[in-house]
């Protein structure tokens, strides 16, 4: 990790900026996918499956035998934590209902708001070296809770066909009925456009790798609704001189080991701690199986010395990390002053990835800098709120005139004409 101390503020956005792999072709080559899916809808996922995945599908659609047959074979122990982590996550998205509050604006005039369940969502699971079965119960778990009608998972198949056997646990144990064998771009299009297998949904929920996320972007343009924009994961980590370097380093470590860009960053105010935590780094990073991943992340990676806790805070706001972990003496204190980051976890005992398993957050956050703008997915992400009202005679006498008099500055004589006729008659 580069070190950098007291960077002046007119660099800042320069080290905000996040690691991209580029690839020039990657916009063409997404939308490619795209509209062969759309034209040749089943056919076109047949023949991406063996171009990507090297598997040829027989059946898109995961039976109930296959999921049997892979619950059977996953062990207790497993199962157990999967069944923990979904009851927290059920029980911190539930309390998160809603209840339809009425307001007079004025007499005779009554309006309200009600959540509505999106009917029709889809969510992308990753496969490969690390299927996110835990992002199932992250995704489907608040899908069940609002109520969503139809609810389709697609994730990508091994090289032998099936599905990873704890995401099918997970998606049988948050309800989900529909599970496809389809991965990738080509995935995200079959819920947008829909195929002879694959319905089309309203709204598409999931991380993925760069062609995933472009495709998202993509079809969000199109009428589909998305959950965020989002690109590769990131943690930013608080530490004072009362921080445990080996804490610290292991909370760097989980999150590099993400991907290659993947980015983590570390600011402090103490010297000595970025120096102690840099060494438990380098012992940590040489037991990790996916270790070469991690270093190459944290090529990528920062450590920021500040001369102040308020300029550090200050950097922290601006750089609106995904993860923030406030590893300090006065965390709860420095918490109050975050205004932009996607998760927060306070104190030495809270590392990212019990937020990213079990404690009942959501794992689902904006990246890239959206935290300013975006929050994490919640159960409202899977509901739409539709605004009622409703006029009396004596609402209409007292509110009339005055969009009479709006509608006549506007020049909008129809509105007015609207509002009139109803006077009139009164």
């Amino acid at each position: 990790m580069k070190t950098i101390t007291n960077p002046s503020p007119q660099t800042w956005p320069s080290l905000a900026q996040r690691p991209q792999i580029e690839l020039e072709y990657l916009d063409g080559a997404v939308k490619n996918i795209l509209n062969r899916v759309k034209k040749s809808g089943d056919e076109a996922l047949l023949e991406f499956s063996e171009q990507f995945d090297k598997v040829r599908i027989r059946e898109f659609a995961v039976t109930e035998e296959e999921i049997k047959s892979a619950v059977s074979k996953l062990n207790n122990e497993l199962k157990e934590a999967i069944q923990t982590a979904a009851s927290n996550i059920e029980k911190f998205h539930s309390i998160q209902k809603r209840e339809v509050v009425k307001v007079e604006t004025m007499p005779g005039v009554e309006c309200w708001r009600k959540g509505v369940a999106i009917q029709k969502v889809g969510i992308y699971i990753p496969g490969g070296s690390a299927p996110l079965f835990s992002t199932v119960l992250m995704l489907a778990l608040p899908a069940r809770l609002a109520g969503c009608e139809e609810v389709i998972l697609c994730t990508p198949p091994a090289k032998d066909g099936s599905v990873n056997p704890a995401i099918l646990f997970a998606a049988q144990l948050a309800g989900v009925k529909k599970i496809f064998k389809v991965g990738g771009a080509q995935a995200i299009a079959a819920m947008a456009y829909g195929t002879k297998s694959i319905p089309s949904v309203y709204k598409i929920f999931g991380p993925g790798n760069q062609y995933v996320t472009k495709a998202k972007l993509i079809v969000s343009q199109e009428g589909v609704a998305i959950d965020m924009p989002a690109g590769p994961s990131e943690v930013l980590v608080i530490a004072d001189s009362n921080a445990n370097p080996s804490f610290v380093a292991a909370d760097l470590l989980s999150q590099a080991e993400h991907g290659p860009d993947s980015q983590v960053v570390l600011v402090t105010t103490d010297k000595d701690i970025v120096d102690k935590i840099q060494l438990e780094v380098e012992k940590q990073l040489n037991v990790l199986p996916r270790k070469e991943i991690a270093r190459e992340a944290l090529n990528n990676s920062l450590s920021l010395l500040f001369s102040t806790e308020q300029t550090l805070i200050d950097f922290v706001n601006l750089y609106a990390p995904e993860h923030l972990i406030i590893n300090t003496s006065n965390y709860e204190l420095l918490a109050e002053k975050v205004i932009n980051a996607g998760s927060v976890f306070m104190g030495s005992y809270t590392p990212e990835s019990a937020g990213d398993y079990a404690s009942g957050t959501n794992h689902t956050l904006p990246t890239n800098g959206f935290a300013k703008a975006f929050g994490g997915v919640s159960l409202e992400s899977f509901m739409k709120y539709i605004t009622f009202q409703e006029i009396s005679e004596k609402g209409i006498k007292t509110l009339g005139p005055v969009v009479e008099k709006m509608a006549e500055a506007e020049q909008l004589v129809g509105h007015k004409n609207s509002i009139s006729i109803r006077l009139k008659q009164l």
